[in-house]
């Protein structure tokens, strides 16, 4: 039945991740089973409004979901599903607009440093935690009201005000066929990841594994890499063991079969900031001269189109990327709030 389906797709968002699978296998047999029986009993299938009024008297998937929660001294099963959903959101905004909050005021200075963007970093994790604090504050207390005194928790919507007709569709890799990511293709892009970060770190040193032959040619000419161009190599390297940090916790949290959504949107907010710092530099000196007195005059028109080319590049690719950046938070955001309508 794919009312059915629908309802155990939205209901199996809010189940302990370690366990999804199995819950939902548990769950799904259980409910066939009293469909059978209940259809055993009439002596014909149930009609779509029948199987709608039988989905609804199940009660919201959020409160199926919550029966299997673990217990929580803190927080718990009741609103747990709740808070757990609320966290994860904030903590995702609160990423996306620190980092957008951090990147205007760097460039509001109009030089922008390694240093400020290793502080604006180091930031982060202070602004998650007290994010994380408050969402966590806020629940415990209602917590707190319901289990020490007559207050009753308020279900998130009256029961007849939520209908199985809301539940999303099934996604769209359920609905094609289409297999999840396997554990090897999660493995060997972890370890493409891997291999990719030790080949950028050995750039430095050993710029031939960048530019082959043309590292010759980089040794006898005039110009060399400016400063901002080692801040950004840097930028590139913290990207990249992020992503691989990213990559490895979905491996050990048994969540490789779909990336996550949210990963991809702040990697593509977190993307932008060694573009930024390209764009930044004073006078565009991303690319300087060896001997700057002795060729300056030979070379200063030719230093001057290499920097102007590199800085055209760098906001065309900044431009394209910001786009997509919006349109991902957006399209999020849009998915994000209709899942949970349509599964309260």
């Amino acid at each position: 039945m794919d009312l059915l389906d629908r309802y155990l797709q939205a209901a199996k968002k809010h189940l302990p991740w370690q366990r999804q699978d199995d819950i939902i296998a548990e769950l799904k047999a259980n409910l066939e089973s009293q469909l059978e029986d209940k259809e055993a009993e009439l002596g014909r299938p149930l009609t779509a409004a029948e199987a709608e009024e039988w989905i609804k008297q199940l009660g919201a998937p959020i409160q199926v979901a919550a029966a299997y929660q673990p217990q929580r001294y803190l927080i718990g099963p009741a609103i747990f599903p709740t808070y757990w959903f609320v966290l994860r959101l904030a903590t995702v905004w609160c990423t996306i607009i620190y980092s957008i909050v951090s990147a205007v005021q760097i460039l509001s200075g109009g030089i922008a440093t390694s240093d400020q963007v290793l502080e604006a970093v180091l930031r982060l994790p202070g602004a998650l935690i007290t994010t994380v604090a408050w969402v966590t504050f806020v629940f415990a207390v209602i917590e707190y009201a319901v289990t020490h005194s007559n207050i009753k928790c308020m279900p998130m919507a009256p029961p007849a005000a939520w209908s199985p007709g809301s539940l999303p569709p099934i996604a769209k890799d359920s609905a094609t066929g289409k297999r999840p990511r396997s554990y090897a293709q999660a493995v060997v892009e972890a370890l493409t990841g891997f291999f990719l970060l030790v080949w950028i770190l050995l750039i430095p040193g050993h710029p031939w594994v960048l530019m082959g032959p043309g590292a010759l040619y980089l040794q006898a000419s005039p110009f060399k890499p400016g400063p901002v161009l080692m801040e950004f190599y840097w930028c590139v390297v913290a990207l990249s063991l992020i992503q691989l940090g990213w990559q490895c916790l979905e491996l050990a949290r048994g969540t490789w079969q779909k990336p996550s959504k949210a990963r991809k949107n702040v990697m593509q907010v977190v993307g932008l900031i060694p573009l930024v710092l390209l764009l930044t530099v004073p006078n565009h000196a991303a690319v300087l001269l060896k001997h700057p007195a002795l060729d300056q005059a030979r070379y200063g028109v030719t230093l001057d189109t290499v920097n102007m080319s590199i800085y055209r590049v760098a906001l065309f690719i900044f431009v394209i990327a910001a786009i997509q950046t919006i349109v991902g938070i957006v399209n999020f955001g849009i998915g994000s709030y209709r899942k949970r309508v349509g599964a309260i």
